[in-house]
């Protein structure tokens, strides 16, 4: 049997306030995942998308599902 979980990851807000937009660390993001792999979940699909803040900036997200096996 398996277990789901959807997570919508992005960067904080305060980087598209100072810059008009904001993108993905790619770093952070890796550690991130990295973080949900020890606890065994592996990556199933995930999207890209731009996400509109208070109407003038831009931040980039990733929805990402992720699936395990439950014991």
């Amino acid at each position: 049997m398996k277990e789901y979980k959807v997570i919508v990851y992005r960067e904080p807000l305060l980087g598209s306030l100072l810059l008009g937009e904001s993108k993905v660390n790619p770093v952070k993001f890796s550690e991130f995942l990295n973080s949900n792999a020890k606890e065994g979940w592996r990556v199933v699909t995930m999207e890209r998308e731009k996400r509109r803040e208070l109407l003038l900036f831009a931040r980039e997200a990733f929805l990402v599902v992720l699936e395990r096996e439950i014991p």
